[in-house]
């Protein structure tokens, strides 16, 4: 768990710097409690509505850990955007039991 906690660290704060850049954008408001905003894709960026629950998965925040290596925290979308194509995001985001 210990080990777990520094990666959460960092998730928490790439959320929390991207909800501060884009937080005052109309699409913010229809987001529930409990849940963040992204976009997903290598061309096209499509938007994902997913639970926080989702920042504890280790395979999570390895897409996490890239989008911060490509985007670094300035994400052009305003939100946090994930590098990979949306097959493998719901594809993961289905095992963490997301949708």
């Amino acid at each position: 768990m210990a080990i777990r906690m520094p990666r959460i660290i960092q998730a928490r704060q790439i959320l929390k710097r991207s909800l501060s850049n884009g937080g005052n954008t109309p699409t913010s408001l229809d987001i529930p409690k409990g849940y963040f905003a992204i976009y997903v894709g290598e061309q096209e960026k499509k938007r994902f509505v997913v639970p926080l629950s989702i920042l504890s998965e280790p395979r999570f925040q390895e897409l996490l850990h890239q989008s911060e290596q490509q985007f670094g925290y300035n994400h052009p979308m305003g939100g946090i955007t994930i590098p990979c194509s949306e097959d493998r995001f719901t594809d993961l985001a289905s095992l963490f039991g997301a949708f």
